[in-house]
């Protein structure tokens, strides 16, 4: 009688148990065959639906190889716990659902503070299930993903605290068999808690498991469990080696395309020493680590008492502020094991002297990336986007605006550095961990969370995390009805400003969020502007204009929607997408509005100030604004930015460069203010360093249309023609490419570009101007100026440069262009 393979259906000997073709483990021959109609779950549990007549479904947890895990209320004891209902195909084994049982009499029986407590195994209607504690936390296969890997304390403490449950499991005879980092909580104290007991076996009750049969997880096997043979509390110490190794160096030992590969490593290959990962491990705790992994069970620890002794030890020589987390070594997981001979071992001493010589004189000629600034204060936080979990993955917009509204009310507390939306977001669909974000940042926390929408039920899940370690210092899931959004964003603002007073902010009290609103349609429609206001392009933001007015129409007091539509409408002057007559006036009604119904309004006043100098020209006024709104807001970064390019346009290079430097803090990875920090440079000719810094720009992002533009226009300036045409080209900007080809002698070549721009009208007047100035044919330079102010109802944006436009340098004396400057409000 032969075996199918269940994964690749090939035809295998009844006397093997692994499958000849694809390796996958093979069922016994006397176990149960699985069918499509067992593969089927006897019903689906979703929210708010009861199971088994008592346990009320709130939400799935996930699922794995025995079944799918729920959170549940267990409506007759009014408490909330955990439901794992067993796959079909395992529970119509009655050999099975008979071990999980005894097992169960005993694991019920382990009482400890790293253990999850196991309840009972149940039945109801040909299901089986099995109950046990639920534990509010994140298990520690997500909290290594997310960290990379673990700082040394940090690992020690949590395995330390693993080896105390086992002990206690195994002073009452029993084993996990399937111990691994998905079977240990950290819950919202730190405490590591270790699973799913129920499915150990009992080391007095032999013969449960059936011969020949392999229960655990290939990455986390001992040798003993791949060849099927007796295990025994050894078997949970090479288990917990395994994962002590991927705690500290952010892989496992042995990994393979397939179980057979994995466990034929686990059985014969000797594990690389983690040192060599992860050069900051203490040599003793590698020691301790290769000892669990010993493939002979007899030369591994015979118990969880002695691993937790030497952990003890290693213990007292980390310092107690140690929390860093090293670089890891260029190598990949699945890099095969190379054994080094002696001779490359010991490299003459010359040739490492000369390699580090050549090693510094690179680094001094290549251009080095900047770390961001240092903070001003010693408290910090990133809010993240959070992650969209709804059925549809159709609520993104919501994600982003409860981020968002987090963001600008935690700004709103002293000497709490938090990076604005802009860097925060940046690192939207990037597999990053909290330290690489942290890093990037310069922040010390950073805070993520889940959004899940279903029907009128909204699912909010938020974490904070150390970004030394990784480790959570605060989390909770909220289950409500969409209304109470805002409580939750209350709760989650609260805790957090808890939990950074207790490591921060000693007693510090304070209201963090103002809701403009309470009407949760009026909410959803303003998220939903925001959501394509931040994705700008002249549809975009034509949407965003939509659900402002819709959200309005909800509720005409809302401030905030308000707000959003004077900065849709600044974005379409800035961009040319409105006449400056229609878009500006817009903006200024919109953000008067919102002051109106709040006077406290930064971002207003930021707008007012822009629309002041922008289209009225009024220059004294805008500055006042743009300080009274720094004034209410000092952490606005757009505030800081629109007064630095405001300063550079006036000349005042210096104030320019203080406020773009803080805007560059707030907004530490933010391509457009990082590219446009540049101005204050190149507008003052110092092209080298403008030059310098948006090629550090376009090392984060080649493609990033705006650094390439100013480069091409320092370029210009300095006299690189050729990278400047060359660059111009790229962008499709005809009219830079035509002030190259005259500055090169090619003057009837640019001229043919300007005459087909300017009759279709694809240039603005202030460039025209420009480059008829840049060849000396100033009478029509003055003629296109003069357009440009006529034209000031499309275009009053472009005028605001005359003062430090170089193409301008050459007439600067002539009365006709001061009268313009006056015009313009630039010469009083």
């Amino acid at each position: 009688m032969g075996i199918k393979c269940p994964k690749c259906k090939t035809d295998n000997p009844d006397t093997v148990k692994f499958c000849g073709e694809c390796g996958t483990q093979l069922p016994s021959p006397e176990g149960i065959a699985v069918t499509e109609t067992l593969e089927t779950p006897i019903k689906e549990l979703t929210r708010g639906t009861t199971f088994a007549n008592r346990y009320e479904i709130i939400e799935e947890l996930g699922k794995g190889g025995m079944g799918r895990v729920y959170r549940v209320e267990d409506t007759k004891l009014k408490q909330e716990i955990a439901l794992k209902l067993i796959k079909p195909e395992i529970a119509s084994d009655k050999k099975t659902i008979e071990r999980f049982r005894n097992e169960l009499k005993i694991a019920r029986n382990i009482r400890h503070k790293n253990v999850c407590g196991m309840f009972d195994l149940g039945e109801t209607e040909g299901a089986h299930f099995i109950t046990m504690e639920y534990i509010r936390g994140e298990d520690l296969k997500s909290f290594i993903h997310r960290s990379g890997q673990l700082a040394i304390g940090t690992a020690v403490r949590v395995a330390k605290q693993v080896c105390e449950g086992l002990s206690e499991a195994h002073r009452l005879g029993v084993v996990h068999r399937d111990l691994k980092p998905q079977n240990v909580m950290i819950d919202k104290e730190g405490n590591a808690r270790i699973m799913d007991f129920g499915i150990a076996r009992s080391l007095e009750a032999k013969g449960i498991t059936g011969a020949g049969v392999m229960i655990g997880t290939p990455e986390y096997m001992s040798p003993e469990q791949v060849e099927a043979k007796e295990t025994d509390q050894r078997s949970d110490i090479y288990s917990l080696g395994v994962i002590l190794y991927e705690m500290v160096t952010g892989r496992v030992p042995f990994e393979g395309d397939t179980p057979f590969t994995i466990g034929m490593k686990h059985k014969g290959e000797t594990p690389l020493n983690p040192k060599e990962v992860n050069s900051q491990i203490p040599e003793d705790l590698s020691r301790v680590i290769l000892r669990c992994l010993e493939k002979d069970k007899e030369k591994r620890y015979q118990s969880a008492g002695e691993v937790r002794s030497e952990l003890e030890n290693i213990e007292k020589g980390i310092p107690t502020t140690e929390r860093i987390v090293p670089e890891r070594k260029p190598l990949t997981s699945k890099e095969i094991t190379v054994t080094i001979g002696l001779k490359k071992i010991f490299i003459p001493i010359f040739v490492i002297i000369a390699l580090a010589i050549i090693a510094v004189v690179i680094w001094q000629i290549l251009p080095q990336k900047k770390e961001a600034p240092p903070l001003s204060g010693e408290i910090s936080l990133a809010v993240l986007p959070f992650d969209d979990l709804s059925p549809g993955k159709d609520h993104e917009y919501l994600c982003d605006g409860i981020a968002v509204t987090l963001i600008n009310a935690l700004n709103g507390i002293k000497d709490l550095h938090i990076p604005a939306k802009t860097s925060s977001f940046s690192f939207k669909d990037q597999n990053l961990t909290v330290q690489e974000i942290g890093q990037r940042l310069n922040v010390k926390t950073v805070l993520e969370g889940t959004v899940q929408v279903a029907g009128d039920r909204l699912r909010i899940t938020a974490w904070l995390s150390n970004v030394d370690d990784g480790y959570q210092l605060w989390s909770e899931s909220y289950d409500k009805n969409f209304e109470e959004v805002f409580s939750v964003q209350d709760d989650i603002a609260q805790k957090i400003a808890d939990a950074l007073k207790i490591e921060l902010l000693g007693e510090k009290k304070a209201q963090i969020i103002t809701h403009y609103t309470y009407d949760p349609a009026a909410y959803e429609l303003y998220t939903r502007g925001y959501f394509f206001l931040d994705k700008r392009g002249k549809s975009n933001i034509e949407k965003a204009v939509e659900y402002f007015d819709k959200a309005i129409e909800k509720d005409s007091n809302y401030a905030l929607a308000h707000l959003g539509l004077a900065e849709s409408y600044v974005n379409l002057g800035d961009w040319g997408y409105l006449p400056s007559v229609e878009a500006y006036p817009k903006a200024r009604e919109a953000a008067n509005r919102a002051l109106e119904i709040d006077n406290s309004l930064s971002e207003a006043y930021c707008v007012l100030a822009m629309v002041k100098y922008i289209f009225d020209w009024d220059w004294e006024k805008a500055e006042e604004l743009f300080k009274l709104s720094i004034s209410l807001k000092p952490n606005y970064s757009v505030a800081h930015k629109e007064y630095g390019l405001y300063l550079t346009k006036l000349m005042r290079f210096d104030e320019a460069h203080k406020e773009l430097k803080k805007a560059q803090e707030l907004d530490p990875v933010s391509l457009v203010v990082l590219s446009q920090a540049t101005w204050p440079y190149y507008h003052s000719g110092n092209y080298v360093e403008a030059i310098k810094q948006l090629k550090q720009v376009l090392e984060m992002d080649p493609d990033f249309g705006p650094a390439q533009s100013y480069l091409a226009y320092c370029y210009f300036w300095s006299g690189m023609f050729d990278e400047a045409s060359e660059l111009n080209q790229k962008l499709g900007n005809e009219g830079g490419l035509a002030g190259c080809y005259a500055k090169m002698g090619r003057i009837g070549e640019a001229k043919e570009i300007i005459n087909r721009l300017s009759s279709s009208q694809d240039i603005n007047p202030r460039d025209l101007a420009g480059f008829y100035f840049t060849i000396g044919e100033n009478d029509q330079g003055f003629y296109w100026l003069e357009r440009g102010f006529e034209n000031r109802d499309y275009d009053s944006y472009s005028l605001t440069f005359l003062k430090i436009y170089e193409a301008f340098d050459n007439v600067r004396s002539d009365p006709r262009f001061k009268a313009m400057m006056k015009k313009v409000g630039l010469d009083k």
